[in-house]
């Protein structure tokens, strides 16, 4: 049985920017097998100068990345798409051990196959230190755990960023 995530490709610029807070709902999760199985059993990735393949060495990736960026809130916007591709630029903020909070600025690419798993990402990130008080990402956590951004919380644009 085949693997389906939809909406999948040819994308229009509704389903790319619903494929794009798909992706950012399962990120804010921080739950590295949720976000794993929106890609191909053989993914591949380069995260930063991490280059790397399939579901198992996501998991890994994402596990080790959750544990030392704490308290980490992302958002995602579309940049473009045509056909399977998508280019999204996105920011997170996040903090360290030792208080030190972050905004992380970057842009991804995505190919997708036709049953709208992600087969191929490349991600361009730099991290800026920031103080607590110039923090943009402030939604409440859920009781879960969960940081999914609220609809009503403002994107990237929003927050002239």
């Amino acid at each position: 049985m085949t693997e389906a995530r939809p909406p999948v490709p040819p994308f229009t610029r509704e389903t790319a920017k619903q494929k794009v807070r798909m992706a950012e709902d399962a990120w804010n999760s921080r739950d590295p097998k949720r976000v794993s199985l929106a890609y191909t059993p053989d993914s591949r990735w380069r995260n930063r100068s991490d280059f790397f393949e399939g579901r198992d060495a996501i998991v890994e990736f994402l596990t080790r990345k959750w544990e030392r960026e704490l308290d980490y809130r992302l958002i995602k916007e579309l940049w473009a798409f045509n056909g399977n591709h998508i280019a999204v630029r996105f920011q997170y903020e996040f903090h360290d051990a030792d208080g030190n909070w972050f905004r992380a600025y970057g842009n991804e690419n995505w190919e997708f196959d036709e049953n709208g798993l992600m087969a191929w990402r490349q991600a361009s990130i730099n991290d800026v230190a920031i103080e607590a008080s110039e923090r943009k990402f402030t939604w409440e956590e859920k009781a879960d755990g969960d940081r999914t951004r609220p609809a009503d919380f403002p994107g990237l644009l929003e927050l002239g960023l």
